[in-house]
């Protein structure tokens, strides 16, 4: 019966990398975490992973998520996904990779204040503009 127990133990601290991704909150549902990882979106030290991965505490993951890129260390283990706040104690981002991803946010949010963005459609007179700027660029017609 103990040796029962201590596999019971052992398998309590085998975590599959997609679970745990999900129990941290990085993902929404535990799908959308294996796709992460099947589209390369998920590296442990540098290299690609498998979504049957188990995880163990130390390890450093490269998360990418839309234009996002984290550097986690891995600090608990967990199966179970619970609050942001006691998700936030399963990792640690590294000092790098925070300063990084604001240098990062702050360069997306000075380069989109200057564009101007419209959802209408181009008048006569914008189209006529756009016209001879495709004339001009593909034929070198200057008419």
């Amino acid at each position: 019966m103990s040796k029962q127990k201590t596999e019971q133990d052992d398998d309590d601290d085998k975590i599959r990398i997609d679970k745990w991704l999900w129990a941290a909150r990085f993902f929404k549902t535990r799908s959308l975490s294996k796709q992460a990882i099947d589209g390369g979106k998920i590296h442990c030290d540098g290299q690609r992973i498998k979504p049957s991965k188990e995880v163990t505490v130390g390890l450093v993951l490269t998360i990418r998520q839309d234009l996002d890129e984290k550097i986690v260390v891995v600090k608990a283990l967990s199966a179970q996904r619970r609050g942001a706040p006691e998700a936030a104690l399963l990792y640690e981002e590294t000092e790098e990779s925070k300063t990084l991803r604001e240098k990062r946010t702050a360069e997306r949010k000075a380069g989109l204040g200057s564009y101007i963005i419209s959802h209408q459609r181009p008048s006569k007179k914008d189209r006529r503009h756009i016209h001879r700027f495709q004339r001009i660029n593909l034929l070198g017609d200057d008419n």
